[in-house]
């Protein structure tokens, strides 16, 4: 019989390869912290809102003409921000390559993370190398990969039409979500490599690890209403904010809830000082984490004390681009340590669980 089973011949077609496809993860996951950076330099420089349509296939290409050139441009000076900033500031055509530039890398970065992540995740698929319980995982990424890209331009048409800038609720959705995607490549690849050494049960957050990242996500939530209401440049002086600890010019009459998400003053100032309670969670977490691994530790430790520095420092300097850039990039890496010692911690529960 042709279709008869040998006994004891090995399946060579499914091979799972926990360790390549971690590799693989922390590769896309450093193309998304590439991609916060980009996507600070398009924030600070204003660049935004330079591409006015999305054309997710045919925008891979910038204009390749002057024709070309001329006609994006024609369609940037039918919104607000040039028709009420950049037009009375005689914006030329040089000017506006330079921000269509940040704003096109920044989408071109976007396409290639998906081809980065989505084709090897097909030839895994067909290889059938994804170890069991993963798929479900990798396809999840992938479509929030996606859905950050229509986040994207939901985003920027926010600021098509009636604003000179972006909803700074959107900005927020679309930064927070960037991180979300790559901490779940980071906790994924984590766990690949656990499996690869026989650790089969995955890492589970703990009370305190949701503890932490709760704290975490709150810092990030104002960090980014503080970058999309300019909220950095109310003050620059440092602990006191215009000579008062509470600063003046708070705007309390639409109630508390409008003044915590809208009031530039008063969003500085809980980002400003709500990081020390970040700091005091993740000092904790550095120390339960440093008899597991005191790699992480150290990470931790770094990078939010690099973090807490450069957010001084960028206040200080009125928002220094090269300092706020710099600033974004730790906030990526300072998520990214959390992560890996939130999943130092949940793996050693689980591991206990099991005795």
């Amino acid at each position: 019989m042709t279709d008869q089973i040998v006994p004891n011949q090995p399946d060579i077609t499914a091979s799972p390869q926990p360790i390549a496809i971690a590799n693989w993860l922390y590769s896309v996951a450093f193309l998304v912290f590439v991609m916060v950076i980009v996507g600070g330099i398009t924030r600070l420089t204003e660049s935004g809102l330079s591409i006015t349509e999305w054309k997710p296939v045919t925008g891979a290409l910038p204009p390749l003409s002057e024709a070309d050139w001329l006609s994006e441009f024609e369609k940037y000076k039918q919104i607000p921000e040039y028709l009420e900033i950049n037009g009375p500031a005689g914006m030329t055509l040089a000017d506006f390559k330079f921000i269509y530039f940040w704003e096109w890398v920044h989408r071109l970065l976007g396409r290639l993370i998906g081809l980065a992540f989505a084709l090897p995740l097909l030839w895994f698929a067909v290889k059938r190398a994804i170890p069991n319980g993963y798929g479900g995982r990798l396809l999840a990424l992938l479509a929030l990969g996606g859905l950050q890209g229509t986040i994207g331009w939901w985003m920027v048409s926010s600021g098509l039409s009636e604003r000179t800038d972006v909803s700074h609720y959107r900005l927020a959705v679309h930064l927070l979500t960037a991180l979300v995607i790559l901490g779940g490549l980071v906790w994924t690849a984590l766990d690949l490599r656990q499996l690869a050494v026989g650790n089969v049960k995955p890492a589970r957050v703990t009370g305190f690890g949701w503890s932490v990242l709760a704290v975490l996500f709150i810092q990030l939530l104002f960090g980014a209403y503080t970058a999309g209401l300019n909220a950095g440049y109310v003050s620059n002086t440092w602990p006191l904010m215009n000579e008062y600890f509470i600063p003046g010019g708070i705007e309390w009459a639409n109630g508390i809830w409008s003044a915590l998400s809208n009031d530039p003053y008063l969003i500085h100032f809980i980002h400003r000082w709500w990081a020390w309670v970040a700091v005091g969670f993740l000092v904790i977490l550095a120390r339960r984490v440093r008899p597991i691994d005191r790699r992480a530790s150290v990470a931790i430790h770094m990078a939010f004390g690099s973090q807490i520095l450069l957010g001084i420092a960028t206040v200080m300097t009125g928002i220094n681009i090269h300092l706020a850039v710099l600033h974004q990039a730790v906030g990526a890496l300072v998520v990214a340590s959390t992560i890996w010692g939130v999943h130092l911690i949940g793996h050693r529960q689980a591991e206990n669980s099991k005795r």
